[in-house]
């Protein structure tokens, strides 16, 4: 299949992509993620999230927040870790603070 010039058309109608396969850079993604949670089961909640793999608690608040340090193979896995962590009982939210890609 031949490449198509890039335009706004051809991007937005698909036409620039190929069937070439995408190789992700090798590396993993780390994170940080804050927490809010309900204080009176915060102590169980961290203990739920250090059992997630690649997930640590590097900080906390007695009223109700969590910062979560996390690492991930690609950024499909890290989406599906934050939205694990965001569906655990007692969670009022967990937001992404920051991201990175680390590169072995």
């Amino acid at each position: 299949m031949a490449q198509s010039t890039l335009n706004r058309r051809a991007l937005i109608t698909g036409r620039v992509l190929t069937a070439d396969r995408v190789v992700a850079p090798p590396g993993y993604e780390i994170a940080s993620i804050i927490v809010q949670a309900r204080p009176e089961r915060l102590d169980a909640l961290e203990a739920e999230i250090a059992a997630l793999p690649g997930c640590e608690i590097h900080g906390r608040d007695p009223r109700g927040k969590l910062v979560v340090v996390t690492e991930a193979p690609d950024a499909g896995s890290l989406g599906t870790l934050l939205n694990t962590i965001q569906s655990l009982p007692n969670v009022y939210s967990a937001a992404l603070v920051f991201h990175a890609i680390e590169t072995t």
